[in-house]
């Protein structure tokens, strides 16, 4: 299914809709988000994810922010009010990749944004 880019959110907008914490990535608030990808399985992301995506995760490592990059993931939100390791920030504002933190758990997350209008990222 493609996407209406009228249903695009910016950072800015994901932020609040998540009631989420900007880690890093504050200076790209009107940054276009055009489709949602939520997963655990860093493996799911390389081969599944769309590119200008946002990633809702649970994991908190470096790696999470190499994989965004290979697979031109835009934003990585982590759920259940996660906090990434030092190491991963860093990582992200090398790259130039936004963090977010919500404590909303993944299901929650993906309701609000799917009612929100944002689809989901996911390429078969």
């Amino acid at each position: 299914m493609h996407k209406n880019p009228d249903t695009n959110m910016t950072l800015e907008q994901l932020k609040d809709v998540l009631n989420a914490e900007i880690l890093c990535g504050e200076d790209l608030l009107h940054l276009q988000i055009e489709t949602v990808f939520s997963s655990d399985l860093m493996s799911d992301v390389l081969a599944f994810v769309r590119p200008a995506s946002l990633l809702l995760t649970g994991l908190t490592n470096p790696q999470v922010v190499r994989t965004a990059e290979m697979s031109e993931v835009s934003l990585i939100c982590f759920v259940c009010g996660k906090c990434p390791l030092e190491a991963t920030i860093h990582l992200a504002k090398e790259k130039k990749i936004p963090l977010l933190v919500t404590d909303l758990s993944m299901y929650e997350s993906c309701g609000l944004l799917f009612g929100k209008g944002l689809s989901g990222g996911y390429d078969s």
